[in-house]
């Protein structure tokens, strides 16, 4: 039944994507971050529901060419060029080039539907449809871990879809973190207070399901994100009460040995998971100073540990965004990659900036925040999982790209909020007359 159910929403939206090709974002982003085709039985788990989408969306886009999609010229985008190429130059020379075609292909999928993404994303509706199918996607997961926690008391992990990005306990666990900011910006949008009430819920039952995968790189990462949080809300007192009193009563529900998991974060060194990502960490390190370019894709294996790593016969994957792209990719992959990271950074605190003038630009000051608070808990989290190449964090840049066009074309035509200076003396009220004054006036 559910096999049946997403083949027809699916094939239901083609005619759709055909006449508003921001549609096949949509189904794209939906299919790719949830994948919901995985939580059926049968045929659906293996069918190409996403190239069915991909094809689609383009080839709607080529057929509405009147409304001239184009690829954004900024300081971000070009540099996620600049990256897709340096990628595909360190795939060339690659330590098995016979093993890396099915990664390399995975990976420009990824790259080349943010493209197509950028491209889209033209209005303001359409950055908050990406920001709601992000948060429908990955928040299910959350609000069934959630209750799922609830009623195991926390003795069980939280695990993702399998088959995915984040199947894992770590992965799942650090998307929902990054879920959590975008939840809340989604409830400065929603207006009935049954909505409101939903949106609280979710947010809450997500960083339950968070701590219930038991992954230590996520609560530090949770941690990060929640005191930049703080910093960035608007309503800081409002916030640290709520963070006060749910907190604490999160932790004192976990039981015992979610406690002793998380304890061991100070016992690194007799933890053999910590010290296997520690040996990857040199055996990247190692690598990029032999070979300029990296080792290119698929190098987690016994002969490149064997030339590079302290300890040959531990192999592990990289275990971090950062070592991950440097033993991929070189020094010089790792440096685009953090000017990636930085200029998007960078353009939400522009965002921030350039619309705080205007009430009608409120919302992109909002969303830049919150997107910088999701953004800093996949930098904090990330460092401990190989998720470079997990598509939500690149969705996020080609959201925060379209959102500071949108405010730029935008500021041309608003006028500016009246600034009030609290120090400024009151006018004088106007002289009052009295009723024979009036009466002389009148008659003059």
């Amino acid at each position: 039944m559910r096999d049946v159910i997403i083949t027809l929403l699916v094939f239901g939206s083609l005619p759709y994507i055909f006449k508003r090709p921001s549609i096949g974002m949509v189904m794209w982003i939906w299919i790719s971050v949830m994948n919901p085709h995985t939580q059926g039985w049968g045929f659906a788990r293996e069918f190409p529901f996403a190239a069915i989408i991909a094809v689609t969306t383009v080839a709607a886009m080529v057929t509405n060419a009147h409304r001239k999609y184009r690829y954004p010229l900024t300081p971000v985008t070009i540099t996620f060029l600049a990256f897709i190429a340096y990628m595909c130059l360190t795939a060339a020379f690659a330590i098995h080039p016979d093993q890396i075609m099915p990664q390399l292909i995975k990976v420009m999928k990824i790259m080349g539907m943010t493209i197509v993404v950028m491209m889209l994303l033209r209005k303001r509706k359409h950055v908050e449809w990406l920001i709601w199918t992000v948060v429908v996607s990955i928040g299910f997961y959350g609000v069934k871990g959630g209750i799922f926690t609830l009623r195991s008391g926390g003795q069980y992990r939280v695990w993702g879809p399998i088959g995915t990005f984040i199947d894992g306990n770590n992965e799942i666990a650090l998307a929902l973190v990054m879920t959590i900011p975008l939840m809340l910006y989604l409830y400065t949008l929603v207006t009935h207070k049954w909505a409101k009430r939903a949106m609280l819920l979710s947010m809450l039952l997500c960083a339950l399901a968070s701590l219930a995968s038991y992954s230590r790189g996520a609560a530090i990462a949770m941690v990060a994100m929640l005191t930049f949080l703080w910093l960035k809300s608007r309503n800081k007192a409002m916030l640290g009460i709520l963070l006060v009193l749910c907190v604490p009563v999160a932790l004192v529900f976990m039981p015992e040995q979610w406690h002793a998991r998380i304890d061991t974060i100070d016992e690194y060194e007799q933890d053999m998971s910590a010290m296997g990502r520690i040996n990857a960490w040199w055996m990247a390190f190692h690598l990029a100073n032999d070979r300029p370019l990296g080792g290119g894709f698929e190098i987690y294996d016994s002969h490149v540990f064997q030339l590079y790593a302290p300890i040959p016969e531990d192999v592990h994957a990289a275990h971090s965004i950062y070592f991950q792209v440097l033993g991929e990719h070189g020094w010089g992959g790792l440096a685009i990659y953090l000017t990636l990271g930085i200029l998007t950074w960078l353009a939400g605190s522009r965002i921030i900036s350039r619309s705080a003038p205007f009430a009608e630009l409120a919302w992109a000051g909002n969303l830049a925040r919150m997107v910088q608070v999701s953004l800093l808990g996949f930098a904090v989290g990330g460092a401990f999982l190989s998720l470079t190449y997990f598509d939500v964090p690149y969705y996020l840049m080609a959201a925060m790209v379209a959102t500071q066009l949108i405010v730029e074309r935008e500021r041309k035509v608003l006028v500016p909020k009246p600034l009030i200076n609290p120090l400024a003396p009151e006018p004088d009220p106007p002289d009052e007359k009295t009723p024979e004054e009036e009466l002389r006036h009148e008659t003059a």
